[in-house]
């Protein structure tokens, strides 16, 4: 369905690479938002640096293979970014990753102009920009932020009182914890704050008052890489639409559940023949 909505992925890119298989994705989480936004009918962006080996022109290629604008990208010598990830019997397992060029840029004020054409911009706690939030706040019109599971009170204390939304990864907190870390948020200032929570649904709060409660939907599971990214892209749609927060929920479970069903973040996977593996950083 075709959306008026316009979204901005700035940041954090990542080619999966999926070890057992020798097939790699790209992926990360900003670029993930902008293409799965794009088939939800938005029109997308994404800013952000690739490398110029074969990882940064897999996710280049992808990006425009998805109909994202990406006139705004660097292109960086060296390795692009990636994540490593294993499989077994359908479970996977992150085995580490190195960081590449990712963060080898700064924005300029043309970019802080292209950031402010955009209804939405979101990025994550892995694109490693710290410095540049409270600016990028000022020109966006909505800015979101994914945590992922990397949060912390300090974390929490720095950057929610910027954010619109803010998600959070949370399958490890009983629901009375998440509840109360989503007041937290709320506390600290964002507008609104997520915790998904895997199989045990997600969570939503408002500044508007109240806690509310989704379930997973059923799924036909491919793969399971990416359907977080999804959930935040539709729960992101739905909430420009204006739809109230349990309407968001719902959003982003059900896109969630469709994402599982097909291989990477949003496919376009190539053969892998083990090049970038020589600088794994291994998981903790």
């Amino acid at each position: 369905m075709a959306s008026h909505h316009r979204i901005l992925g700035i940041g954090d890119n990542t080619v999966d690479t999926y070890v057992s298989a020798r097939v790699q994705y790209p992926g990360g989480n900003a670029v993930n938002v902008a293409a799965l936004a794009r088939r939800l009918g938005a029109r997308s962006a994404y800013l952000g640096c690739v490398g110029e080996d074969a990882g940064g022109r897999l996710v280049l290629d992808a990006l425009r293979a998805e109909d994202v604008d990406v006139s705004r990208v660097r292109v960086r010598p060296g390795e692009n970014a990636r994540a490593f990830v294993s499989h077994d019997r359908g479970d996977r397992r992150f085995l580490g990753s190195h960081p590449g060029v990712r963060a080898q840029y700064r924005l300029s004020d043309a970019d802080f102009d292209y950031v402010a054409g955009f209804d939405l911009v979101h990025t994550s706690v892995y694109s490693d920009l710290g410095p540049e939030l409270p600016r990028l706040a000022a020109a966006a019109r909505q800015l979101s932020f994914d945590c992922s599971d990397r949060w912390d009170d300090a974390l929490l204390g720095q950057v929610a009182g910027a954010m619109d939304v803010l998600f959070l990864s949370a399958a490890h907190l009983r629901e009375e914890d998440c509840r109360a870390l989503l007041e937290r948020c709320i506390g600290h200032g964002a507008r609104c704050a997520v915790a998904t929570r895997g199989a045990a649904g997600a969570l939503a709060a408002d500044a508007g008052g109240g806690v509310h409660r989704q379930d997973v939907f059923p799924a036909e599971v491919v793969d399971t890489l990416g359907a977080g990214d999804g959930f935040i892209t539709a729960f992101l749609l739905a909430r420009l639409d204006g739809r109230p927060l349990p309407d968001c929920l719902q959003a982003g479970a059900r896109f969630a559940a469709r994402v599982c069903g097909w291989q990477g973040g949003f496919g376009h996977g190539r053969p892998w023949d083990g090049d970038g593996g020589h600088h794994l950083e291994r998981a903790p």
